[in-house]
This record gives structure tokens, sequence and C-alpha cells, in this order.
């Protein structure tokens, strides 16, 4: 079994989803606690966050390459980042990392198609749902993509940063993202994407009626089919 790789702190939250989801799932398929050793590198998120701000995202592929080779040294062998916004750059870092990482878009494009999805709502950080990385990866995959309007945009950035990634939980924004994601149903989406690995915090099954596509639980569920081959 293949030992698991998480660059994650970007926030904690999130990544605490992963290590919980890897690991219960586990147990819940097998029945036992052999579950594959998880080695977790946790940033300092303010860094991260100033470097975003700046725009810039050298120093951030930087920073996460050097993240993975020390990863790989403490015996990882398959990588994530757990985080959507940082993919951003995951072909830089990809490139230098010693070990494979598995890219968050393309195991939500699987799972996405699972579902006979073909237009999808995509709810993130601003850098996210403005940045070509995440759509054009989506496209790839054949899979088309509806981005919420720009006041919209914002809304949602302003929730991340300022409350889930502080775990903070308030039902007024919750209200918020579910008229967003109305909405995004409207213009045509028949699932949507929650594209920050905090909004499953605020947003889960059975909170609308079109299918949410958890990117952390999926992301994890791909490492955890990984490490077992």
């Amino acid at each position: 079994m293949k030992r698991i790789g998480i660059l994650g702190g970007t926030s904690p939250e999130s990544t605490v989803s992963y290590y919980e989801r890897i690991t219960r799932e586990y147990t819940r398929r097998f029945g036992n606690y052999a579950y594959p050793e998880i080695v977790i590198y946790s940033v300092s998120f303010q860094e991260f966050v100033a470097w975003q701000r700046e725009g810039n995202w050298d120093a951030i592929a930087a920073k996460m390459a050097e993240i993975f080779c020390i990863l790989a040294d403490a015996g990882a062998e398959i990588g994530l980042i757990a985080a959507n916004t940082l993919h951003r750059v995951f072909d830089a870092v990809a490139n230098e990392s010693p070990i494979p990482l598995l890219h968050i878009v393309d195991a939500t494009a699987a799972a996405i198609k699972a579902k006979n999805c073909s237009t999808v709502g995509l709810l993130g950080t601003r850098y996210t749902m403005q940045g070509a990385f995440y759509v054009d990866r989506l496209t790839s995959h054949g899979i088309s993509t509806i981005i919420p309007e720009k006041n919209q945009q914002e809304e949602i950035h302003r929730v991340i940063y300022e409350e889930l990634t502080r775990g903070i939980i308030k039902p007024s924004s919750k209200d918020h993202y579910l008229a967003i994601i109305a909405s995004l149903k409207e213009r045509g989406a028949d699932g949507i994407i929650l594209g920050c690995t905090e909004i499953p915090l605020l947003v889960q099954d059975g909170d609308c009626d079109l299918p949410l596509f958890d990117t952390a639980i999926i992301h994890a569920d791909a490492a955890l089919e990984e490490a077992l081959k």
C-alpha cells in the first residue's frame, strides 16, 4: 500500500476532512484499521494568502515543490494538494515533485461524468472562479462550466476567507450560497462543484436539488484508490 503525502493547512478545516475521509472510508470498506500511512505537511497559511494577494504564484509553486520534496523524503509515494486554488500551479509543481500528484479536477470530472452531468456551476475562491486553470481542465474532460456573476463571486470569496477558513459557519452565508446555486441552476447547471475544500462545511447534499460535488471528499477517495493499487 502506498504512503500518501498531503500538502495541507490551506486551511486546517479542509486538511482534517482529507485525513478523516481517507481513514474512515478505508475502514468502512474493509472493516479494519489497516488504512494507508499518511504524512501531512501543514503550511503557514498566511504566507500563501499574502502571495495570492500579491499575485506571486511563482513563489507559491516554488514553496509547494519544496514541500513535496520533504514529503517524499518522509516516505510519501503519492501526493495531494489539499486545496482547489493551489491547483492553479499544479503543472509547475508536478514537474518538480519527486512523487506523482493527483489532480483534484481530474478526480472531480470523473465524479461528474458518473452522475451523467455535463454542465456544472463552479463555486470557489476568486482565483478559482476567475482563473482559466479549472474551467480549461473541465473542458478537456468534455464538461461545460457556468461561473457565478461578479457580485456573487465576491460574496463567495469573502465567506471562504473571512468565515470558513476560520471555522465560522453562519446560516446567513449558507442562504447566500444556496441562492447563488439556485441562480446557476436557472442558467443551465445540472450539478454544482464545491470548488473550495471548505465549502462543504456550509453546504451539503440535501440542501438543494442539484448534485453537489464535494471536491475534498472526491480527491481523498481518489488518493485512497491510488494508495490501494
